[in-house]
């Protein structure tokens, strides 16, 4: 369940951080808007994670719909074209 509190009990910070467990983080609100998150630091570093994979993924997609509309490269023009640059 989501602990949702006003940016408020801020004044209280120790009670409110002692709400944060990773996975599990504390939204703020402002006039009962959703506005903050506090999160378990460990949690940014699986966050970054997946926002790398579905940059991946969405890069793997839009190379398949590329192949699949203009046409697939040969394998032995990608060998070629990694034969002539220098690394």
């Amino acid at each position: 369940m989501a602990t949702i509190l006003p940016v408020s009990d801020l004044r209280n910070y120790n009670k409110v951080l002692e709400n944060v467990t990773e996975g599990n983080p504390v939204y703020l609100t402002v006039n009962g808007r959703g506005k903050y998150i506090i999160q378990d630091i460990n949690f940014e570093k699986e966050y970054e994670q997946m926002k790398a994979m579905l940059n991946l993924l969405l890069d793997l997609r839009e190379g398949k719909l590329s192949g699949e509309k203009d046409g697939y490269v040969s394998l032995e023009d990608v060998r070629n074209h990694f034969d002539k640059k220098e690394l």
